[in-house]
């Protein structure tokens, strides 16, 4: 199995600036790795959020991650601005693919790409729902059309 390469900040409609933290940084000197996942929750939920779709506390509908993926091209460290790039390359009956690049600030080449799948489950339930209309027209200006699910 081959690494993917790198992406490029021309794939990602939305941007999402995240200060890193001195507790980012591991005793290797870099931001560990545990933290990039972080900062795919950050970016995905501020989105949501943002767009209105998101009410953690009261709404019908939530999102739960069943599937996570990272590929790391290079280390981030603090002190450095992260600028983490969002689309979506999926939107199915009941879940949605979110990829997420994290690029040093100002950087073209993403230092790790990922992903991760949040299936929308009824809040009391637990069982899948449709994705609400709302969430569906929000997701769409961020959704992007690849070849493969990395591209």
């Amino acid at each position: 199995m081959s690494k993917p390469a790198a992406a490029s900040r021309s794939s990602y409609p939305h941007f999402l600036a995240i200060t890193t933290r001195w507790m980012d940084n591991d005793v290797y000197g870099h931001v560990n790795n545990v933290v990039y996942y972080s900062y795919f929750d950050t970016v995905v939920n501020e989105y949501l959020i943002r767009a209105g779709v998101l009410d953690f506390e009261r709404g019908e509908t939530i999102g739960l991650v069943v599937e996570t993926h990272c590929n790391y091209f290079a280390p981030l460290v603090f002190p450095e601005r992260v600028e983490a790039g969002l689309r979506v390359t999926r939107l199915g009956t009941s879940s949605v693919r979110y990829e997420v690049g994290l690029f040093k600030e100002g950087s073209d080449e993403a230092a790790a790409h990922g992903h991760f799948v949040h299936v929308y489950v009824d809040r009391v339930t637990r069982r899948p729902v449709s994705l609400p209309d709302a969430l569906r027209e929000a997701l769409e200006p961020i959704r992007v059309v690849t070849g493969t699910a990395a591209d």
